[in-house]
Protein backbone atom coordinates (compact mmCIF):
# COMPACT_ATOMS: atom_id res chain seq x y z
CA UNK A 1 0.00 0.00 0.00
CA UNK A 2 2.92 2.53 0.65
CA UNK A 3 4.16 2.99 -3.02
CA UNK A 4 -0.21 3.50 -3.95
CA UNK A 5 -0.36 5.96 -1.06
CA UNK A 6 3.33 7.55 -2.37
CA UNK A 7 2.18 7.96 -5.53
CA UNK A 8 -1.20 8.90 -5.85
CA UNK A 9 -0.82 12.17 -5.78
CA UNK A 10 1.42 11.89 -8.99
CA UNK A 11 -1.14 10.70 -11.46
CA UNK A 12 -4.52 10.79 -12.83
CA UNK A 13 -6.60 8.05 -12.74
CA UNK A 14 -6.03 6.50 -15.65
CA UNK A 15 -2.34 6.92 -15.36
CA UNK A 16 -1.94 5.26 -11.93
CA UNK A 17 -2.43 1.33 -13.80
CA UNK A 18 1.38 2.17 -15.52
CA UNK A 19 2.71 2.19 -12.23
CA UNK A 20 1.33 -1.20 -11.23
CA UNK A 21 1.66 -3.52 -14.54
CA UNK A 22 -1.01 -6.58 -14.75
CA UNK A 23 -3.63 -4.14 -12.48
CA UNK A 24 -6.17 -3.87 -14.58
CA UNK A 25 -8.73 -0.30 -14.06
CA UNK A 26 -11.46 -2.05 -12.19
CA UNK A 27 -9.39 -3.77 -9.69
CA UNK A 28 -7.87 -0.36 -9.18
CA UNK A 29 -11.09 1.59 -8.61
CA UNK A 30 -11.98 -1.16 -6.17
CA UNK A 31 -9.10 -0.98 -4.16
CA UNK A 32 -9.48 3.01 -4.48
CA UNK A 33 -12.92 2.43 -3.02
CA UNK A 34 -11.79 0.08 -0.05
CA UNK A 35 -9.69 3.18 1.08
CA UNK A 36 -12.03 5.30 0.51
CA UNK A 37 -10.65 7.45 -1.90
CA UNK A 38 -12.25 9.13 -5.10
CA UNK A 39 -9.59 10.43 -7.65
CA UNK A 40 -10.92 12.95 -10.42
CA UNK A 41 -8.75 14.92 -13.31
CA UNK A 42 -10.12 18.33 -13.47
CA UNK A 43 -10.06 20.23 -16.65
CA UNK A 44 -8.16 23.51 -16.15
CA UNK A 45 -6.35 26.03 -18.17
CA UNK A 46 -4.47 28.06 -15.74
CA UNK A 47 -3.94 27.80 -11.85
CA UNK A 48 -3.16 31.02 -9.75
CA UNK A 49 -1.72 30.54 -6.26
CA UNK A 50 -1.59 34.30 -4.62
CA UNK A 51 0.87 34.51 -1.73
CA UNK A 52 2.45 37.88 0.38
CA UNK A 53 5.04 38.11 -1.95
CA UNK A 54 3.15 37.74 -5.32
CA UNK A 55 1.13 35.33 -7.55
CA UNK A 56 2.73 31.45 -8.67
CA UNK A 57 1.13 30.85 -12.24
CA UNK A 58 0.52 27.17 -13.27
CA UNK A 59 -0.10 27.34 -16.88
CA UNK A 60 -1.49 24.06 -18.84
CA UNK A 61 -1.75 22.56 -15.67
CA UNK A 62 -2.93 18.99 -15.00
CA UNK A 63 -5.40 18.78 -11.87
CA UNK A 64 -6.25 15.85 -10.15
CA UNK A 65 -8.65 15.99 -6.88
CA UNK A 66 -8.12 13.31 -4.50
CA UNK A 67 -11.13 12.61 -2.35
CA UNK A 68 -10.39 10.61 1.26
CA UNK A 69 -12.16 10.32 4.35
CA UNK A 70 -13.94 13.98 4.11
CA UNK A 71 -10.34 15.83 3.06
CA UNK A 72 -9.79 16.93 -0.64
CA UNK A 73 -6.03 17.02 -1.86
CA UNK A 74 -5.62 18.80 -5.22
CA UNK A 75 -2.67 17.84 -7.07
CA UNK A 76 -0.96 20.21 -9.51
CA UNK A 77 1.63 20.16 -12.22
CA UNK A 78 2.10 22.43 -15.16
CA UNK A 79 4.68 24.93 -16.38
CA UNK A 80 5.18 27.21 -13.83
CA UNK A 81 5.47 30.85 -13.92
CA UNK A 82 6.17 33.17 -10.78
CA UNK A 83 4.87 37.28 -11.11
CA UNK A 84 6.80 39.24 -8.02
CA UNK A 85 4.49 41.60 -7.95
CA UNK A 86 0.70 42.74 -7.31
CA UNK A 87 -1.34 44.41 -9.41
CA UNK A 88 -1.73 46.41 -6.27
CA UNK A 89 1.88 47.19 -6.65
CA UNK A 90 1.87 47.92 -10.09
CA UNK A 91 -0.97 50.70 -9.22
CA UNK A 92 1.60 51.87 -6.51
CA UNK A 93 4.50 52.46 -8.64
CA UNK A 94 2.05 54.39 -11.10
CA UNK A 95 1.13 56.66 -8.52
CA UNK A 96 4.87 57.03 -7.53
CA UNK A 97 6.45 57.86 -10.51
CA UNK A 98 3.00 59.46 -12.73
CA UNK A 99 4.32 56.51 -15.64
CA UNK A 100 1.38 55.69 -17.08
CA UNK A 101 2.38 52.57 -19.19
CA UNK A 102 1.75 49.26 -17.22
CA UNK A 103 4.29 47.44 -19.50
CA UNK A 104 6.92 49.55 -18.56
CA UNK A 105 5.72 49.55 -14.92
CA UNK A 106 5.97 45.98 -15.29
CA UNK A 107 9.05 45.75 -16.62
CA UNK A 108 10.77 47.92 -14.00
CA UNK A 109 9.07 45.53 -11.11
CA UNK A 110 9.89 41.90 -13.07
CA UNK A 111 13.80 43.59 -12.81
CA UNK A 112 13.37 44.56 -9.54
CA UNK A 113 12.45 41.24 -8.21
CA UNK A 114 9.34 42.61 -6.89
CA UNK A 115 11.12 45.59 -5.14
CA UNK A 116 8.80 48.36 -5.21
CA UNK A 117 10.94 51.27 -4.12
CA UNK A 118 13.92 50.01 -6.25
CA UNK A 119 10.99 50.06 -9.12
CA UNK A 120 10.08 53.57 -8.66
CA UNK A 121 13.49 55.08 -8.48
CA UNK A 122 14.36 53.36 -11.51
CA UNK A 123 11.23 54.94 -13.28
CA UNK A 124 11.93 58.44 -12.01
CA UNK A 125 15.78 58.06 -13.38
CA UNK A 126 14.40 57.72 -17.19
Amino acid sequence: WIPFLQHKFKFPFNKIRIMFPGMDAKKMQQMLKRLGMKLDTLQANEVIIKTDSGDIIIENPQVVKTSMKGQVVFQVSGNVKEKLYSDEDVKLVIEQTGVKDEVKVKKALEESKGDIAQAIMKLKQT
